[in-house]
Order: C-alpha cells, then sequence, then structure tokens
C-alpha cells in the first residue's frame, strides 16, 4: 500500500508490519510500519504515526520521518516476513471442523482500541492445501488461535509460499536487501526455496560476508550449480574472498567447462582488468549479420553494459579467443542494413586493456574513451574478456557499500 503524508504526499510503500508477540499469552500490539522509501531503503514508523488507513492507502500525521535504517529488536516480529504461513491450531467452537488440525496464517486483522493502541483482533487461517482447496480460508478470533508464539516462530521448516510471492517480481538487490533483513531462521528457509537461477542472482547482490555464508550452509552439489548459474567474475570474486582449500573444494563440484572460467579469472590479480573482466562478452564470427548482431544483443540476460559492445574475432569465439579483430558499438549496429557482415564496420582503432592493467588504468581508460564496456586481449592477440563499468564501480566503491547503515529506528 502506498504511503502518503499529511499533504498527500507519496512517502514509499508498506513493506511489512512490526508486531510484538510475548511469551505470555496476550493480545500482540501493533508497533508500526516497515516503509520502503522511493529510494529502496527501508525505515519503521511507528503505528501511532499513522491518522487513517484507506483501501488504497495509509495517511500519517507528519511528512517527518526517521530515515535510519529498519533494524529489528528483540521481541519484534514482522508479519510478512516471519507470522504468515505459521502453524497454529484453532479452538473455535463456530468451526468445529478445524478443530485438531495443523492450520497455516495467510493473514491477519489489526484493529485500533479506545487507547488509540492498535492490536492485532483477528487471523486468517488455511488448512493444508492437501486437504483444502487455496480458497478455503477461515477468519478466526486471536483468543481461539494457538501456536502465535516467540517458540511457535521458531519452529523448522515454515511454509514460504506467500514471502516468494511478494518476492517474485523485485529485482535481484532487493530481494537480497529483504533478505538481510529477516532472521536467520526465515531467511535460510527462504534461500532454500529459490530456484538454483534466482539464488545466483540474489547471491551476487550480497556483501561478499554473507555470500561466503550462503555459499557453505548450500550442499555442495546445490553450491556448485549456483556458482555454475554466477557470471564467471563474480563466481571468481566469491571464491576469490575463501581460502584456497575451500575455493578448491567449490571448484570440483562446478562442470569442468564452467570451473575452467572462474580458475583462469582467479588466476588475475583481482585489482586488474584480468581480474575485474568476464570471460562471456558478446563475441562473434567476421562472417555474423547486422542482424544476427542485435539479435545477440537483445539477450535478457546481458547486463545494458555488456551489450553496449560486440567483439568480432576469428574462431574459436569461447574466450580465449582466435585473433582479435576488433569490435561494433551497439550504436552502430543500429545504423547499417541488417544484411551488412559485422566484419565492415569494425572500430579497429579502439585500444585494448591488458590483462595485468591495474584498476586505476581501468578506471582512466574508460574515463577517457566514454565507454561501458572495454576488451581485454593478451599479448598475442586473444581476446580474453571484457571489463564493464558496473565492475569497476564495484572495486572503486568502499568493500561494504553493499550494506546500509545498520543502525535504524526500531519500535519501543
Amino acid at each position: 500500500m502506498v504511503v502518503l503524508g499529511p499533504d498527500g504526499e507519496s512517502i514509499g510503500r508498506v513493506r511489512d508490519i512490526v508486531i510484538s508477540i510475548s511469551i505470555v499469552r496476550q493480545q500482540p500490539r501493533v508497533l508500526g510500519l516497515v516503509v520502503e522509501l522511493l529510494t529502496r531503503r527501508r525505515i519503521f514508523v511507528p503505528i501511532l504515526r499513522v491518522t487513517s488507513i484507506e483501501p488504497g492507502a495509509v495517511t500519517l500525521a507528519t511528512g517527518t520521518v526517521s530515515l535510519r535504517k529498519f533494524s529489528q529488536r528483540p521481541g519484534e516480529v514482522l508479519v510478512l516476513g516471519q507470522v504468515v504461513e505459521t502453524a497454529v491450531r484453532v479452538d473455535d467452537p463456530d468451526l468445529p471442523q478445524l478443530h485438531g488440525l495443523d492450520l497455516h496464517v495467510v493473514d491477519l486483522a489489526m484493529e485500533q482500541t479506545r487507547t488509540r493502541d492498535w492490536v492485532v483482533t483477528k487471523v486468517a487461517v488455511r488448512p493444508p492445501r492437501r486437504l483444502a482447496r487455496r480458497r478455503n480460508v477461515y477468519v478466526v478470533d486471536w483468543q481461539h488461535v494457538h501456536g502465535l508464539t516467540p517458540s511457535g516462530l521458531a519452529m523448522p521448516d515454515q511454509g514460504v509460499a506467500q514471502l516468494l510471492e511478494l518476492l517474485e517480481n523485485q529485482r535481484p538487490v532487493e530481494v537480497a536487501e529483504a533478505l538481510l533483513e529477516l532472521p536467520d531462521k526465515r531467511r535460510y528457509e527462504v534461500i532454500d526455496a529459490l530456484d538454483d537461477e534466482r539464488l545466483a542472482d540474489v547471491l551476487q547482490e550480497l556483501p561478499e560476508d554473507d555470500q561466503v555464508v550462503v555459499l557453505k550452509r548450500l550442499t555442495r552439489e546445490r553450491a556448485g550449480r549456483v556458482l555454475e548459474a554466477m557470471d564467471p567474475d563474480d563466481a571468481a570474486d566469491l571464491l576469490g574472498s575463501m581460502t584456497p582449500t575451500d575455493a578448491e573444494g567449490f571448484l570440483r563440484q562446478m562442470h569442468p567447462e564452467d570451473s575452467e572460467d572462474v580458475r583462469r579469472l582467479l588466476a588475475h590479480s583481482p585489482d586488474t582488468a584480468g581480474g575485474l573482466m568476464t570471460s562471456e562478452p558478446v563475441v562473434l564470427a567476421p562472417d555474423t549479420t547486422v542482424a544476427e548482431a542485435l539479435a545477440r544483443v537483445r539477450d535478457p540476460d546481458l547486463t545494458p553494459a555488456l551489450a553496449s559492445l560486440v567483439f568480432v574475432t576469428r574462431p574459436p569465439t569461447a574466450t580465449p579467443t582466435g585473433r582479435y579483430l576488433g569490435c561494433v558499438h551497439l550504436q552502430r549496429l543500429l545504423r547499417e542494413p541488417p544484411a551488412d557482415l559485422v566484419s565492415g564496420i569494425l572500430d579497429t582503432d579502439l585500444p585494448n586493456l591488458k590483462p595485468t592493467d591495474s584498476l586505476a588504468e581501468v578506471t582512466r581508460y574508460f574515463a577517457a574513451y566514454n565507454l561501458v564496456c572495454a576488451p581485454v586481449v593478451d599479448d598475442e592477440n586473444h581476446l580474453l574478456g571484457a571489463v564493464s563499468v558496473d565492475d569497476v564501480l564495484d572495486h572503486l566503491l568502499p568493500e561494504d557499500w553493499r550494506e546500509r547503515e545498520l543502525s535504524g529506528e526500531g519500535a519501543s
């Protein structure tokens, strides 16, 4: 839901609700909202700042909010992150057919009391899908629900289907940020449920220390599959942060063709063009047509930087390639007849990077030639890979740039 200020200005969107669940059986209190700002930062807004909750939006009493990143405190529970899909039982006398069944929470209802506090009043539950269709949801008064306790939330094997549905259309960097905000139990339940390709994309957006923890927690077989699905340069960066023994153990779990690319990248210093490059740029043979080249750069898995430049070489076109002939800029491809060959429109004047060039030299190269992608060529004129501007920025920024400010405003 959209979050509005008192004058109707958009502040962000609700991403979760923070409630308190105590060890003793007390009605859960609503503490506040986790609001995602337009900058993607997630902050905490106390529930007492809310003046109205309408079907389309939440309105606050003030447009001034703390911009500190939300950090969950002890005793605080996230409704979407932790409560949804918790196993509970009910003893509602009006619903005898549910007695004794393991039910799953699908939603909570909250209402404001006379003292202006907000509390959880009802719980929507669903029987296991093998016993009921998805639409069979029952709304039960809170006092008839058992299992919404700290120990109940800590039980293993909690479902994550609704949480995955919430994250489905979010970008990998947004999913990574959401995972970091979850308690460890829920974080790894979500990670275990992600498919290998999706996990590979998300893993690349996590801070390096968290990448290592996640990878080591996976089975060796799955870790190998996830590394294969990662971009070779990102996989090399991750394995390069481990001990040689650990890195070799993961490399052996990968398919030899995939591990070979990563091993070649690991052979270079991480702060050189050889360590920064990806071994999978767009490489074409000289008899490729413009139409075929454009089809290659339309690949949605390519980053915009890698799609900006295609490289033309003699066979083989897998890196390290045959003799490097030159490159063609995307804008040039768009201007030429589709049937023309790329060999006729080569840019042969653009200087190449050497694998030993330092990070400083690579940075100056991008600034001098106004590029977002550049070829890395060895002394024998073989194309080894390409450096993209996002790889350079990753190494120019502080090591912990992916981590947001951890001290945030919590509920009280």
